[in-house]
């Protein structure tokens, strides 16, 4: 070990593995989810004009829980919301595949929305306060535990629909499982540099506030605007590829719904190959490169799936898919803290804001398109809205800084 490099404490390293299987789990919770939205759909009897409302009440609730988290974080701290919250939302996945009534399936998603939103907020609290107290990024490994988890819940969804398992079985026998682990995972502290537990309120709630303050001081909204359209571009994106691509290879594409659900699971593997190779690439190539690459290829991962004459196609648009969007939102992040390096936090967080936006455009848009005509014309909405990101690709180069003034 070098001078320059300090040893890590293994308490440091111990709440860095702790929480990152917290980000594992979610992301098989989330997965085992979406990619099963065609069996919710018939085992509630929504139809397709509904089911759009019912995903889109999700990420609505979400944004609340993430705001209500705030508060909870400045009261009990990061560690104890996430310690309750993430077992209560392995609950919601099973009040999901128990209930019969669309009020049942109202409530859970419900449920699930609101937790998952205070979940997420509490992970990254979490993740940010690990990273400043390890002086190095270590951000992208959690959501690459996330892609993980979406790759493993996946596989779970497709093997439960080979056996016929019914929701029933598929949603308590993980939630039994994941819940356990999560409980036992948040017992893990969290420490600070010192080696003692996170003070919570006053490491990370304080936070939060002073991020917040920056923003409405000093952080001007024009110049990240570009930032924010690329940002709701890649996540409308990514929501078409969670909440229809089971559901489009199923009906539209007449696959059995086992082999549906390889469409989520080749999306999430380029997701985290792209994630692991990602960094390298923009150190040669240059953040506007990738970006501009990465567009493209999502744009025709899209019309490959779009004119997929089978399962093995689309499958195959999906997967390029993946590999295109994970180079866009890391670099929208990156970006917005190169404009404003004073205040990266409020930059960030606003920047984050557009990860709800496009989230609530996507299912609404993605299921209205397909209600009216077919999914097949449905996928080319996301595609012309990630084209657009191609135009924008410039404002990801490494510029000098501006001040409020130059803004």
């Amino acid at each position: 070990m070098s001078a320059a490099t300090p040893a890590i404490p293994p308490g440091l390293r111990a709440g860095r593995a702790a929480l990152a299987v917290s980000f594992l789990l979610q992301g098989t919770t989330f997965a085992l989810l979406v990619t099963c939205i065609p069996e919710i759909q018939h085992r509630y009897g929504l139809s397709d004009g509904l089911l759009p409302v019912f995903l889109a009440a999700v990420p609505i609730l979400a944004g609340v829980g993430s705001i209500t988290s705030e508060q909870l974080v400045k009261r009990t701290g990061a560690r104890a919301v996430l310690r309750v919250v993430q077992p209560a939302v392995c609950l919601s996945l099973a009040g999901a595949g128990l209930g019969d009534t669309l009020w049942q399936l109202a409530l859970a998603l419900g449920a699930f929305g609101l937790l998952v939103g205070a979940l997420d907020a509490s992970m990254n609290m979490l993740g940010v306060g690990l990273q400043y107290r390890y002086g190095r990024s270590i951000m992208i490994g959690f959501h690459a535990a996330f892609s993980l988890g979406g790759i493993l819940g996946a596989a779970v969804a497709g093997l439960g629909s080979h056996y016929d398992l019914g929701l029933p079985v598929l949603f308590g026998t993980a939630a039994a499982v994941i819940a356990p682990l999560a409980l036992l995972t948040g017992t893990f502290p969290q420490p600070s540099a010192g080696g003692t537990p996170t003070a919570g309120p006053a490491e990370l709630g304080d936070a939060v506030r002073e991020a917040a303050e920056a923003a409405a001081r000093s952080i001007p909204w024009r110049p990240l605007l570009p930032l924010c359209l690329a940002m709701a571009f890649a996540y409308i994106a990514d929501a078409s590829v969670s909440n229809y691509s089971v559901k489009y290879l199923t009906d539209g594409l007449g696959s059995r719904e086992d082999v549906a659900k390889l469409s989520y699971l080749g999306y999430m593997v380029a997701m985290l190959l792209g994630r692991a190779l990602g960094d390298r690439a923009v150190q040669r190539w240059g953040a506007v490169p990738v970006v501009r690459g990465g567009a493209g290829l999502a744009a025709l991962g899209f019309a490959v799936a779009a004119a997929a004459p089978a399962a093995w196609a689309g499958i195959a648009g999906f997967t390029l898919l993946g590999f295109g969007i994970c180079a866009i939102i890391p670099q929208v992040f990156a970006a917005g803290g190169r404009l404003f390096p004073a205040d990266s936090d409020a930059a960030v967080a606003r920047l984050n804001l557009f990860n709800y936006v496009g989230f609530l455009v996507g299912s609404p848009l993605v299921g209205a398109i397909a209600d009216g005509s077919s999914y097949r014309w449905a996928l080319l909405a996301p595609m012309l809205l990630v084209l657009a990101v191609l135009p924008l690709a410039d404002r990801f180069a490494p510029a000098p800084a501006l001040t409020p003034a130059e803004a």
